[in-house]
């Protein structure tokens, strides 16, 4: 099994675990998951697995303009635009015998989900500009952080095409969902940032849990800019919780006096690991006082739209325990049947059955 994937906690097992399974065959993979989760990490470990000879292509389709994404996907012939002086191979026929991985398809012009869907049924391309279709054998991997179902309701992207790309969808956990890999992928990425030649800190126990707690809105990603940010702030020392919240999470350098030997040796002592509390008991269902320190590592909150996306998680997850029953998930959500129906209608959650 590939080591690109790093963590150990259950959610990382179970994402292993599905991509070793996927890996082996050729089948669309959809990717979903939060922005700064880990998309391109998964698409890397599916090619790396499926022993496929052929490179792996990234292509971010929010970043191309679209008068551009077209050429750079399909490629074109000589002269089928303006300044198109001579031939060129795109990305599609970069990548036979490979893995194409298209992130942020979500954002994808209309126009061009038309010919993309052509390419996925027929195995085939053509560039622009040209006649004749050129045949290709590679796995297409998608990605999205979007809800292509509310797009489609919106009219901004093909149902056909979601069908198309949603053979094997793999949900990827939020970092706050995996939280016991913090460590370990710390400890990762001040290894790599070591073997640059740059003096690395040294995380103690007590700035773990700071990090655990953390909410992580930039998942992933977020972590890897405080750990780059800890590195240039406090190469050689020792990090605690306090540096954390204080001076990583929020960028704040310290004073010359925080900088001495002693009180370095001070707030290295500082510790807020409770042993009393059982690894299972930590982190397993979100405490309301859990936000009481919020804004010891937050600026602001948006309350409204932070307490609607919980509503829509708790609402999806109790249809889906109660195989779409609504009676079922408003006894599991312990509110009236009309409610949870008002309440899937302001959210346009669909009904699915009679019941």
């Amino acid at each position: 099994m590939t080591n690109i994937i790093k963590g150990s906690c259950e959610a990382t097992g179970q994402l292993k675990k599905v991509v070793e399974m996927v890996a082996k065959s050729n089948s669309t993979v959809l990717l979903r998951g939060e922005t700064g989760c880990g998309k391109d990490v998964v698409a890397r470990a599916i090619h790396d697995e499926s022993g496929k000879k052929g490179n792996l292509i990234n292509v971010n389709c929010a970043a191309i303009p679209s008068e551009l994404l077209e050429s750079e996907l399909f490629g074109h012939e000589k002269g089928a635009f303006t300044g198109a002086d001579s031939k060129r191979e795109g990305r599609f026929e970069a990548s036979d015998n490979g893995t194409l991985f298209l992130d942020e398809i979500g954002d994808m012009p209309m126009q061009l989900q038309a010919k993309l869907l052509r390419a996925i049924e027929t195995r085939a391309i053509q560039r622009v500009g040209g006649k004749n279709e050129i045949k290709l054998n590679l796995r297409l991997i998608c990605a999205t952080h979007q809800n292509i179902e509310k797009k489609i309701d919106e009219g901004l992207f093909r149902a056909d095409l979601f069908y198309r790309i949603n053979v094997f969808p793999i949900e990827i956990p939020t970092l706050s969902e995996r939280r016991e890999d913090i460590p370990e992928l710390v400890n990762n990425m001040l290894n790599e940032i070591k073997e640059l030649g740059s003096d690395i800190p040294i995380f103690d126990e007590s700035a773990f849990l700071a990090l655990k707690e953390y909410l992580w809105p930039g998942n992933v990603r977020e972590l890897k800019n405080v750990v780059e940010r800890a590195a240039i702030i406090f190469p050689k020392y020792k990090i605690s919780s306090k540096n954390v919240k204080e001076n990583l999470l929020k960028i704040k350098v310290p004073d010359n006096k925080e900088e001495s030997k002693v009180l370095w040796d001070m707030t290295s002592e500082l510790s807020e690991v409770n042993n009393n509390k059982s690894e299972n008991e930590e982190f397993n269902i979100p405490h309301p006082n859990h936000y009481k320190k919020w804004f010891e590592l937050m600026e602001k909150i948006d309350l409204r739209r932070h307490l609607s996306d919980i509503e829509y998680v708790l609402i999806e997850g109790a249809l889906k325990k109660n195989s779409g029953s609504v009676t079922g998930a408003a006894v599991s959500l312990k509110i009236n049947r009309t409610t949870l129906i008002e309440k899937m209608k302001k959210f346009s959650i669909p009904k699915i059955g009679n019941d």
